[in-house]
């Protein structure tokens, strides 16, 4: 099975798809490493990229993902598949379980503002809200929520057998 993590940026998707890959012994990857150089240096110019940018991006999503079906892999995504056209081209078979953590564009904001280690600047983010189309099946998770309450959710709706966690930093806040 593939879970694939999505939202804009500073959503908390590479926290949560890490702690879901964690309580299920599952294998991670992040979007983010599949993006060329060229399209990093320009995001962090606060250049948004345009489709043509994403292409090369979404076919190796896209091969990843069906190399990993094909072996039969256990993998969490994250990745803001921000437009529903990107999530059909890395999924066109809809075979992977989408979850969304949808929150607002001030919580966001005050995230990206605390985060110093991403190529992402916090300038971006209004044109990701732009994008964003929001998915119609998927797990929806409210962003604001502590990582445990939203690692038992996806576990609910997807009925999976995760173990009940405890975690020292009990939130996406941080």
């Amino acid at each position: 099975m593939i879970i694939i993590v999505m939202g804009v940026s500073g959503s908390g998707k590479t926290t949560l798809g890490k702690q879901l890959a964690l309580c299920l012994n599952w294998e991670f990857q992040d979007a983010d490493g599949f993006h060329a150089p060229a399209q990093i240096a320009k995001m962090r110019q606060g250049i948004p990229l345009t489709d043509a940018d994403r292409a090369p991006w979404l076919q190796r999503l896209r091969v990843s993902i069906e190399q990993w079906q094909a072996a039969q892999c256990s993998v969490v995504l994250a990745c803001s598949a921000l437009k529903a056209r990107y999530r059909h081209q890395i999924d066109p078979n809809e075979q992977c379980q989408w979850v969304y953590l949808q929150g607002s564009f001030e919580l966001f904001q005050h995230r990206l503002a605390q985060r110093l280690d991403h190529y992402m600047p916090a300038s971006l983010l209004q044109s990701q809200f732009e994008s964003l189309e929001e998915p119609q099946n998927a797990i929806v998770v409210g962003a604001a929520l502590p990582i445990a309450v939203l690692v038992q959710q996806v576990k609910a709706q997807l009925d999976l057998d995760i173990p009940a966690i405890s975690l020292e930093e009990n939130s996406l806040e941080s």
